[in-house]
C-alpha cells in the first residue's frame, strides 16, 4: 500500500504568520502553496517552495477565492470564464516560484470554498478543470474522494488524485461537514491515526451519524494550522509506516510531470 500525506502550507500573509509549515514539512511528500488570493504573498510563496525543496517535498498549487479576509472559506458565485482564469492565474503566479527554484509542479488542489463548491456546482468543476488543463495536461488534481469531480476530471483526461481528511467528519454521502458544526474537526491524534489507518487499509470510515462512507484513498490532508499539527502529523505517519503503508509523494502514485 502506498499514499501520499499533503498539507495546506505557505498560508501566512504580509506580518501575519499561519501554521507550522517548517515542522510539518519535514513529514508530508506534497506541498499545497497558497498562491497570494486567499492567503499567501510572494515572499511566502518563495519561502515555502525554497522549505519544500530543501525537504524534497513536492509542490502543488493551491489556489482559492479571491478572498484574503475571510481566508478563502466564504462562498462566491463564479461565471465558468472567471473561474478558469482566477485558476489559471493563480496556477502561473505560484509556478514562477517553483521554476524559480529549479523544480516542476506536480498537482493543484483548489482551497476552502471553491474545493466544496466544486463538489455541488458540475459547471465549476469543470471550469477550474478547463483553468488547469490550460496549463499543463500533466498536472494531477487533488479533489474530494469519490466526488463527481473527480469523475468529470476523468472524463476530460485530467489525472486525479483522490483525497481523504485526516481531521474531519464527514456526511454519509462522502462530503465533509461544514467546520462550523459541532464534530466536524476532529483533534484527538488517536482517533485520527485510527480513522486514517480504516481509510487506508478499509476503504472507507464511519460518518457522523454511524454509517459506512467508502474512500478512495491517494492522498491524506493533515492541516497545516491545527495548533497540534507536527505532533499529529508525525503521529499519524508513524502509524503508517507500522501498518506497512509506504508514503510517497502523488507523481509516485498517479504519475504526473
Amino acid at each position: 500500500m502506498k499514499v501520499d500525506l499533503n498539507s495546506d502550507l505557505g498560508e501566512s500573509f504580509g506580518r501575519y504568520k499561519l501554521g507550522l509549515d517548517e515542522e510539518v514539512m519535514k513529514y508530508i511528500t506534497s506541498a499545497n502553496v497558497a498562491c497570494g488570493w486567499h492567503a499567501g504573498d510572494p515572499i511566502v510563496m518563495r519561502k515555502t517552495v525554497r522549505l519544500a525543496k530543501e525537504n524534497g517535498v513536492e509542490v502543488g498549487a493551491h489556489p482559492g477565492y479571491p478572498d484574503l479576509m475571510g481566508f478563502g472559506r466564504r462562498y462566491m458565485k463564479l461565471t465558468p470564464e472567471e473561474a478558469r482564469n482566477y485558476i489559471l492565474y493563480q496556477i502561473g503566479a505560484l509556478y514562477a516560484f517553483v521554476k524559480a527554484e529549479g523544480l516542476e509542479l506536480q498537482h493543484v488542489k483548489p482551497h476552502g470554498a471553491l474545493y466544496n463548491a466544486m463538489v455541488k456546482e458540475e459547471d465549476l468543476a469543470r471550469a477550474v478543470i478547463e483553468g488547469i488543463l490550460d496549463f499543463d495536461k500533466n498536472l494531477i488534481l487533488v479533489t474530494l474522494s469519490n466526488s463527481r469531480v473527480a469523475e468529470i476530471a476523468e472524463e476530460i483526461g485530467l489525472k486525479v488524485a483522490h483525497e481523504v481528511f485526516a481531521d474531519r467528519a464527514y456526511n454519509p454521502d462522502g462530503t465533509l461537514v461544514p467546520r462550523g458544526r459541532p464534530g466536524a474537526v476532529i483533534h484527538d491524534k488517536e482517533e485520527i491515526a485510527e480513522r486514517v489507518i480504516s481509510m487506508v487499509r478499509d476503504g472507507g470510515v464511519k460518518a457522523i451519524n454511524g454509517e459506512w462512507v467508502e474512500l478512495k484513498v491517494d492522498t491524506i490532508c493533515v492541516h497545516g494550522d491545527n495548533p497540534k499539527a507536527v505532533e499529529i502529523t508525525a503521529y499519524i505517519r508513524k502509524k503508517l509506516e507500522e501498518e506497512g503503508v509506504k508514503i510517497v509523494p502523488l507523481r509516485d502514485i498517479i504519475g504526473g510531470v
